[in-house]
């Protein structure tokens, strides 16, 4: 069975009030392309189609026309759609039906009273089983591996089985995820890669942007990352997985196929941070032609000239290039200078960050019980959104 492995697409993203649909776009269209080269069986998109549970009816147009377009670049192809925590989980189950009728699954939570509607047979060719993004607590005792077992009883033929989930695996690199740690990243507690249970060929996860491996043995459970860049911090490449498994218990073999971002992200310097006349000096001699979002990463010792986004909107007027932010940090120090936001940066903030800065700013610490305190009261509002 070939599988095409994809998350995160963030549809609707916007960075720092620059619309990014276009590059969005082209991100689709080089999918829809790879999916009529490499003819795979099943196109499973793990979580995170929408940046917000919310999306302009624009975006939602846009997905819908890209699912049709996948369908005809390989008719005969499953397509399997996942919510994930960004998502609105009852916008994935209400065109249920008529979705089916496509070859187009789309599962937006998890059905307890039927819990083996997640197990997805591919005709002659495989089983994958369909895990949407769920608050830990909601998840029935022993759920992944009693599909899993269920799974095996049904797989007389030994064919592969691959296994979906929208989570954060302990011990998975999250690079570039603000405020993160090993224990919640983006606001999901990580779960050991033991709890998920035993007995599928690959596991396709989603949430992480850094594409990985996450077991030692770089053979089967994998976060394929977003196919663009969320933050100004994912500064590594992005791409999609496909997988080719002959038969259940056998390796996968594995390639990683690069989505073209037609505008980077760029920061200057590319590493590091430098005095003010220096980086506007890296920007000057920023190529005019070349269309990228710049962040600029500049050393201070007090504070930053009073013109100085005038200077830079002025230096970028004739280029193509779109200035973002000015990040700034003290000479001498390791942290960002804490500074008020403006309201394009305040989007970007997960909820959680804007609480660390607010009590860091206060003096006060923000420990373990307060964190666990401030992610329930955000998993109870979450899900009512979800629901909405």
């Amino acid at each position: 069975m070939k599988i095409l492995h994809t998350s995160d697409w963030h549809l609707g993203h916007v960075l720092y009030n620059n619309d990014r649909s276009e590059e969005q776009k082209t991100m689709l269209e080089q999918i829809i392309s790879i999916v009529q080269n490499h003819k795979p069986e099943v196109l499973l998109i793990a979580g995170d189609i929408y940046h917000i549970s919310q999306p302009s009816s624009l975006i939602q147009t846009l997905f819908a026309n890209t699912i049709m377009s996948l369908r005809n670049a390989n008719p005969k192809m499953q397509i399997i759609i996942t919510a994930g925590n960004h998502d609105s989980a009852i916008k994935h189950e209400i065109f249920k039906q008529p979705w089916q009728t496509l070859n187009v699954h789309t599962i937006g939570v998890i059905n307890r009273n039927d819990i083996f509607q997640h197990i997805i047979e591919i005709e002659n060719k495989g089983f994958v089983i369909a895990i949407p993004y769920s608050y830990e607590r909601n998840i029935p005792e022993d759920f992944y591996q009693t599909l899993l077992s269920e799974v095996e009883k049904r797989n007389t033929n030994n064919l592969p089985v691959i296994l979906s989930a929208h989570t954060t695996i302990f011990g998975c690199d999250f690079t570039s995820h603000q405020n993160a740690d090993e224990k919640i990243v983006g606001g999901i507690e990580a779960i050991s890669i033991e709890s998920i249970g035993e007995g599928y060929d690959y596991l396709a996860l989603g949430h992480i942007h850094k594409p990985q491996f996450v077991d030692k043995a770089k053979e089967k459970i994998r976060y394929s990352g977003t196919p663009l860049p969320i933050n100004f911090d994912e500064n590594y490449s992005h791409s999609i997985t496909l997988i080719e498994i002959e038969k259940h218990n056998q390796i996968p073999q594995i390639q990683t196929i690069e989505i073209e971002n037609p505008r980077p992200l760029v920061t200057l310097p590319t590493e590091g941070f430098a005095k003010w006349e220096e980086v506007k000096e890296l920007l000057i001699k920023f190529p005019d032609e070349i269309e990228a979002y710049i962040r600029l990463n500049v050393e201070i010792e007090d504070m930053l000239p009073s013109e100085a986004e005038f200077q830079i909107k002025s230096i970028v007027s004739n280029k193509k290039c779109r200035f973002c932010y000015i990040n700034t940090k003290r000479k001498n120090t390791q942290t960002t200078e804490i500074t008020p936001l403006t309201l394009a940066e305040f989007q970007q903030e997960e909820p959680i960050d804007i609480a660390k800065r607010y009590l860091k700013y206060s003096n006060v610490e923000f420990d373990e019980q307060m964190q666990e305190a401030f992610n329930q009261v955000l998993e109870i509002i979450s899900q009512e959104s979800q629901n909405e």
